[in-house]
C-alpha cells in the first residue's frame, strides 16, 4: 500500500491505483466537468516542472459506446494522445471508461477508469477515482503522479466554477 499526500490518502495496489479527493462542487457539477470536452480541456492533464499540460485536443462522443481521443502538450511541447471508450455513464454518480496511450509505443495496453462522485453534504463531491490493469508498479506509480496532477487541476477549476 501506498500512501500519497492528499487531502484524502491514495491507495493503490500493485496493478491499480485509487485516489479519492473532497471536491467544493455539488455532485452534478463534477460530473459535467467530466463530461463536457470544453470543461475538460481545461483541467485535463499533469504538471512538468510547476507548468501544466494544454489540452490542444479533446473530442468526446460521450455516450455509452461513445470514444474520447484527447491530445496533451506539454510545457515543453512534446504531444501525448490518448484515447478510450465510454462503457458506463450513470450521471451524476459514476462514469467508466477505458485509458490508452496512443502515441507511446511502450505503453500498448488499455486499462480500466472508474470515477463514482458521492455527495457530501450540500456542496461536496467525494470523487473516487480508480485505475486498474496497470501493468506494473512502475507504470502504477507514474500514473499515480500524473493523475493526482490532473485532479489538482480538476480541484482547482471546479473553485472557479458555479452552479
Amino acid at each position: 500500500m501506498m500512501i500519497l499526500k492528499n487531502e484524502w490518502p491514495a491507495v493503490t495496489g500493485e496493478h491499480e491505483l485509487v485516489i479519492t479527493r473532497l471536491l467544493d462542487a455539488p455532485p452534478a457539477l463534477a460530473f459535467q466537468v467530466w463530461s463536457d470536452p470544453v470543461h475538460v480541456a481545461r483541467w485535463w492533464g499533469p504538471r512538468e516542472r510547476g507548468e501544466d499540460f494544454t489540452t490542444p485536443v479533446c473530442e468526446m462522443d460521450f455516450q455509452v459506446g461513445g470514444s474520447y481521443r484527447i491530445c496533451i502538450r506539454s510545457p515543453a511541447g512534446r504531444e501525448l494522445w490518448q484515447r478510450g471508450r465510454y462503457l458506463e455513464i450513470i450521471a451524476p454518480e459514476r462514469l467508466v471508461f477505458t485509458f490508452a496511450w496512443d502515441n507511446l509505443p511502450d505503453m500498448g495496453w488499455e486499462t480500466l477508469v472508474t470515477v463514482i462522485f458521492a455527495a457530501h453534504g450540500p456542496s461536496q463531491t467525494q470523487m473516487t477515482f480508480t485505475q486498474i490493469g496497470l501493468p506494473s508498479v512502475a507504470e502504477r506509480d507514474g500514473h499515480i503522479q500524473g493523475w493526482t496532477q490532473c485532479v489538482d487541476r480538476l480541484a482547482a477549476y471546479l473553485a472557479t466554477q458555479t452552479v
